[in-house]
């Protein structure tokens, strides 16, 4: 689903530890998902499906920009892209867009979707991010423990203490720190090649899928799974611009049967 193997390593399959870090970090990319998406359920988000076509095509060509200069094995961007990341983080202060919305724009077969956070709302997302996580991986602990501790062999206690001994603190995991301390701006990247639309919206947003991608682009009453397939593509921006904590979502949507 996301930008990792499909299988896993098979040294990675063999070794406890590495067995736990692959599933924590499954655990964290649906935590992400979740706390950038959970707005209209949790913090009276709304979706704004009017985002001009102007400021979403300079969007994406700065996403783009920035994901080309950025390297390829660290999100911290270079100092040459500093400036268009940002302007791309402070953008709502200038063109009078609401943050922690969603602004949407469409295309045939096409949605964006822009979302801005500032300030103690970015404070939120975090405690968010980490508290999907946690309960996630806790239950997973849980399931883990009763399924597999009967055998009493040791690679299979081994990877149950693994399990048990794994902290992730997904602040650190995102930078923050060294985003407060250092001023640098990250940019990251998860991608599905077939999102359910409907798990997108209906379950983590709690809104219909039609507004987000409209009624054209929705899946019928009655949908297949092809119907319901969309390419995803979410950019995570964050950074500090004069004192003020910022990130800035951009996610990049495609009907998975369109062709363009």
């Amino acid at each position: 689903m996301f930008d990792e193997p499909d299988e896993p390593r098979a040294e990675q399959a063999l070794d406890p530890a590495g067995r736990a870090r692959e599933k924590a970090d499954e655990f964290r990319m649906h935590a992400e998902l979740a706390a950038v998406f959970e707005g209209p359920r949790k913090f009276e988000a709304q979706i704004r499906a009017n985002l001009n076509a102007d400021v979403a095509r300079n969007v994406q060509r700065t996403i783009g920009k920035l994901e080309k200069l950025k390297a390829a094995d660290h999100p911290v961007l270079p100092p040459q892209a500093m400036e268009d990341a940002a302007s791309l983080l402070a953008l709502p202060d200038g063109a009078k867009l609401t943050t922690n919305d969603y602004h949407v724009h469409r295309r045939p077969g096409e949605t964006v979707i822009v979302r801005w956070l500032a300030g103690d709302e970015v404070e939120t997302f975090y405690e968010r991010l980490q508290a999907h996580f946690d309960v996630a991986m806790n239950a997973f602990r849980e399931e883990e423990r009763q399924a597999l501790q009967w055998k009493q062999d040791p690679a299979t206690l081994k990877y149950l203490e693994a399990l048990d001994s794994l902290e992730v603190k997904l602040q650190e995991r995102y930078l923050r720190p060294v985003i407060r301390e250092h001023g640098v701006i990250v940019l990251s990247t998860q991608a599905a090649d077939e999102m359910d639309i409907q798990h997108l919206t209906e379950y983590m947003m709690g809104v219909e899928s039609a507004d987000v991608v409209g009624r054209a682009s929705a899946p019928p009453e009655e949908p297949t799974e092809q119907d319901r397939a969309w390419f995803f593509k979410l950019f995570s921006l964050r950074g500090l611009v004069e004192g003020v904590e910022r990130m800035c979502f951009f996610a990049f949507l495609q009907k998975a049967d369109e062709s363009f």
